[in-house]
This record gives structure tokens, C-alpha cells and sequence, in this order.
């Protein structure tokens, strides 16, 4: 590491707990929209520490400048409802200290994978998690919404941009068609906390159990319906349309008589066109693209199905 990210790190190790000596700084395999580091100083007992840091990407930050200030006080609000989030430690949002924005986690032993033998068991725990998050943010949206964006808002600016060449291999002017005859739409949840990008690899397990959410900067208040439905097609991508169902019926079941789940198939229409244009861009193997793409062709006809039938 040349001098100058050494002096970075251990100004913001100083920063964490005064007295405390720099050790080493180790990047994090995972971090798409974010440079992830593992940090670890000596504390004055001696004992080694351990945190992660993350520094937002410049697409996220022009999108809101202040995304770190407003992770941490989002992880913060979490970890005090007693959901499973790794803590805020320290947030550094005009990027004095390491020349970009960073906000500062505890460090969470674990893994994202899930074993094949556990998958029945995991997705009812993440059903049951996202249960807790949106059961936690209702009637709380409306103090988050102060520097949480509108989930219905980004949708809206999403179907509004058109691309110059919609990429069809997904369907694109399809769906964005069917969006455009509902949107938006009848709104008969309320508003709650979204994680805005729930699927399996923002899970973090340890000894069978789900230990953390993480990735908290796509954030924002809307419909339950959105979370649901992007975890929806990250399921089918991964596992198959049997897990797919068991998350959903799992999520149901704890949601009964909270949610009204008629706007669904919309939702899913939506979360279908998250990848549209950067799928081919994610570096994916071969094979794995080609079952990606051939699930997502079918998770669109079927929510275009049912979407039919409860316009009709």
C-alpha cells in the first residue's frame, strides 16, 4: 500500500477510536455500486478490530450526495428496531478523511450462500425478515421519507426515460408498455421502508441463520410490493420457481391482513425491468446467462398473464 492510503485509513482509524493503530486495509469481493474494505486496527488493550467500509460509487452519490450520512442514520434506525443489520459506526459524508464519501459498519462474520440442503429453510427465514422490515417501517415512512427517496418516484422517472435501443432480449418495450397502461397504480398499501435491492446476495448467513441485510444504499418508502417482488425474481434466478413460491407464500403469511397484494404482477413487471440494458454487462458465465434470461422471459409472461386477468 503506498504511503498516501496508508496516512487515509489510519486517519480513519483515529477517527473510530482514538489511540488506536492501523493495520491493514483489505478490499471485499462483492461491491458493485460500492468499494468495499475490510478494516482492522490494534486497540489499545492490544485486541485487533474489525470493520467495513464502504465508499459509494459516483452514480450513487449523484444521485444523493449525502448517501452516506444517510446509510449510517438509516442503520442506526434499523439496529435500534432490532432488525438484523450490521451497526453504523461512523459516517463520513463529505469524504474528508479517505477522499470520498464513506459510511462504516461493524464487522459481520458469515456468507451469502446458501446450501442446496437449506434452501427451503432459508427462504421462509428471508420471508420472515422482510416481513419485519416492512411490519417496522409502516407508519414510519413518513419521518424516513425525510432522506429516503420515494420508491413510486423512481419507478415514474424510470418509465419516463426511454432508451434510445430497449433492450428486447428482456422484453423491454413490452413490459414498459404494460407498465405505462397502470401506472401508477391504485396504491392500496401504504408506504413503508424498502431495502430497494433484496435478494440473496445482500444476505449474510452464519451458523444456518440469517445474521445481516446488507447493502442499504437503494433505500426508500413505497409499497412492500416492490421488495417482494424483486426478491421474487432474484429466487427464480438462483433457485427456481419452487423456492421462488415458498418466499412468496412465507411473506404472505406473515403479511396477511397488512398487505393487499392485488398490485403484485405490476411490481413484478417493474422488478423485470430493473436489468433490462445491463444484464448482458454483469459478467456473468455463459450458462448462467442464458438461464437467467430464459427465467426472466418466463417470470414476464406470467406477471403480463395476470395482469391481464385483473384488468380485464
Amino acid at each position: 500500500m503506498h504511503n498516501d492510503g496508508k496516512i487515509k485509513w489510519e486517519r480513519l482509524v483515529r477517527a473510530l477510536e482514538p489511540g488506536g493503530s492501523f493495520v491493514r486495509a483489505a478490499k471485499l469481493a462483492g461491491g458493485v455500486s460500492a468499494d468495499v474494505t475490510l478494516l482492522e486496527w490494534q486497540r489499545p488493550s492490544g485486541e485487533v478490530a474489525r470493520a467495513v467500509v464502504r465508499q459509494h460509487g459516483a452514480a450513487d452519490l449523484r444521485r444523493n450526495p449525502r448517501l452516506a450520512e444517510d446509510e449510517f442514520k438509516l442503520l442506526r434506525w434499523l439496529e435500534d428496531a432490532g432488525l438484523p443489520v450490521p451497526g453504523a459506526l461512523y459516517a463520513d459524508p463529505d469524504g474528508e478523511l479517505l477522499g470520498s464519501p464513506c459510511v462504516v459498519t461493524r464487522y459481520a462474520e458469515g456468507t451469502t450462500t446458501i446450501g442446496e440442503a437449506r434452501v427451503e429453510r432459508a427462504v421462509e427465514e428471508m420471508a420472515a425478515v422482510l416481513a419485519r422490515i416492512h411490519r417496522a417501517g409502516f407508519g414510519q415512512a413518513g419521518g424516513l421519507a425525510a432522506f429516503l427517496p420515494a420508491c413510486a418516484d423512481i419507478v415514474s422517472a424510470k418509465l419516463s426515460h426511454r432508451s434510445a435501443e430497449p433492450d428486447e432480449s428482456l422484453s423491454e418495450s413490452r413490459i414498459r408498455a404494460a407498465l405505462l397502461e397502470v401506472w401508477p397504480p391504485r396504491g392500496r398499501n401504504g408506504d413503508t421502508l424498502l431495502h430497494g435491492d433484496f435478494w440473496p446476495g445482500n444476505l449474510l448467513w452464519r451458523d444456518g441463520r440469517l445474521a445481516a441485510v446488507l447493502d442499504w444504499e437503494d433505500a426508500a418508502a413505497g409499497d412492500p410490493l416492490s421488495d417482494l417482488a424483486n426478491g421474487r425474481l432474484e429466487l427464480l434466478w438462483s433457485y427456481g420457481a419452487e423456492a421462488m413460491d415458498a418466499f412468496t407464500h412465507a411473506y404472505e403469511a406473515h403479511m396477511t391482513g397488512i398487505v393487499d397484494f392485488s398490485d403484485l404482477s405490476v411490481w413484478e413487471l417493474y422488478a423485470a425491468l430493473r436489468p433490462a440494458g445491463s444484464l448482458a454487462s454483469w459478467g456473468l458465465p455463459a450458462e448462467a446467462e442464458t438461464r437467467m434470461r430464459e427465467r426472466h422471459r418466463w417470470f414476464v409472461e406470467a406477471a403480463l398473464r395476470r395482469l391481464a386477468e385483473s384488468t380485464s
